[in-house]
């Protein structure tokens, strides 16, 4: 997820003079380029296409046993001695919800979540668009017969931000920039969702006493993140004891990372010029975008349908059936659907310059599940099930599809000029002076 610009670097004041702003190191020019929205889509493309081609090749399984290995201290009291694949799904994953926490507090309390009234299309829009597709994803499981796969109803509801907001960088320029608010908006409060829809549902057993004890250490924490000079010799120690602590109890591991990612300080503090939480995700994003989602899913994605009878048996399935359609329909249906009844219905309005047709290419951007739906297919059927193969070539194949309509409507809107004054029809003439990839008027 990497939705934010980097952190302002500081610059001396020459006497009498403007600011002196100098170059960034070699170093910070690649955290930059990794941090760029396109370099994290294409990051992810590139490890999904390896982890496919390698595990449908004649060496797949080295492939397999590659996932397998084992690798953590071998105490029974601990369970740390995991899989790769799953400490990439359990621990690297981590540091993506941590980047998706300080957005998310940073959207609440200074962003574009502040403020309900002009939120609040998106904000419903989001609970829609996972309503639906899950809906559509359980009439379809029950219409095939494959009522087994109905546990996989929030496969469909999950939208990958990083991967979205790639497509959209690339093919919207042109486009008014509060499409990418109304995107960003949605995506932030549906990543929230599905945060919670992963601790209520896909948690089995809860331990309350290394529960009790991450929450003394998110207290700790907060302390931490709050001084005057946070120690980061103190709080990345703190970060992994929580982490543990979590993963011990039986919730979702990940869920530690939005925890903390909430609890850091999203208003300057301390006199600062930046705020904590555009200090931490200027670290953290380059190493979410550039390492921890690549690796989760060059494990995640590597689907073998060669021992299965092929992609098009894979994807006949129940399952797989279910979930194509509840992320490229249901997502449509859900998002386009609420907006309609919203704007005609009650108060709330879309912002200036966009309409509703404009949000078709919003609802296929929506439709792209990949990280998180990814995430709750391994929760919902593990690793080597029939169904966990399905629902992961399911995500994969919507996921594509998704990105490659989403970019012929983004282009399509791009080229039209019959936009009128009043594109979201609330009676006033719309004052459009921001655009995708216009930095002189995004700002």
């Amino acid at each position: 997820m990497n939705s934010s610009s980097p952190a302002p670097h500081s610059s001396p004041q020459t006497p009498g003079g403007p600011q002196f702003t100098p170059p960034p190191s070699r170093r910070g020019r690649a955290r930059n380029w990794v941090a760029r929205e396109t370099t994290g889509g294409a990051l992810l493309i590139v490890a999904a296409t390896l982890a496919l081609v390698w595990a449908n090749s004649p060496w797949r399984e080295a492939y397999q046993d590659l996932s397998a290995t084992t690798v953590g201290p071998h105490l029974d009291w601990l369970h740390l001695d995991l899989s790769l694949s799953t400490w990439a799904a359990d621990g690297l994953l981590a540091i993506f919800f941590f980047v998706v926490g300080l957005e998310l507090k940073h959207e609440f309390v200074a962003g574009s979540l502040r403020q309900p009234k002009t939120a609040g299309v998106p904000m419903i829009a989001a609970v829609g668009g996972m309503a639906v597709p899950a809906l559509v994803f359980a009439g379809v499981v029950v219409v095939t017969g494959d009522t087994t796969a109905l546990g996989g109803w929030a496969i469909p509801t999950a939208t990958d931000i990083a991967f979205a907001l790639a497509v959209l960088a690339v093919f919207g320029k042109g486009l008014p920039a509060a499409i990418r608010t109304f995107l960003l908006t949605l995506a932030v409060v549906d990543d929230l969702l599905a945060i919670i829809v992963i601790a209520v549902f896909y948690t089995a057993t809860v331990s309350w006493g290394p529960l009790g004890l991450a929450a003394l250490g998110l207290v700790l924490f907060r302390v931490l993140v709050t001084l005057r000079r946070p120690p980061l010799w103190a709080i990345v120690p703190l970060a992994v004891v929580v982490w543990v602590l979590v993963h011990e109890s039986g919730v979702h591991a990940t869920v530690a990372g939005v925890a903390m990612g909430f609890l850091v300080p999203a208003l300057a503090v301390h006199g600062e010029e930046t705020t904590r939480t555009s200090r931490f995700e200027h670290f953290w994003s380059p190493i979410s975008a550039g390492i921890a989602l690549p690796v989760f899913a060059f494990f995640a994605a590597g689907v073998s349908m060669v021992d299965d009878g092929g992609l098009l048996e894979v994807l006949g399935q129940g399952v797989a059936l279910g979930i194509i359609a509840g992320l490229l329909v249901g997502k449509c249906i859900g998002i386009l659907g609420t907006t309609w009844l919203l704007t005609r219905f009650t108060p709330l309005r879309l912002a200036p310059g966009i309409g509703l047709r404009d949000l078709l290419p919003v609802g296929l951007l929506a439709g792209i599940g990949f990280t998180v739906s990814l995430l709750i297919s391994e929760l919902s059927f593990g690793e080597e099930s029939i169904h966990g193969h399905g629902a992961k070539a399911a995500v994969l194949t919507a996921s594509v599809l998704a990105a490659v309509l989403a970019a012929f409507a983004l282009r399509h809107d791009a080229r039209r000029n019959d936009r009128t004054d009043d594109m979201n029809d609330d009676g006033m003439p719309d004052d459009v002076d921001r655009f995708i990839g216009d930095p002189e008027r995004e700002g």
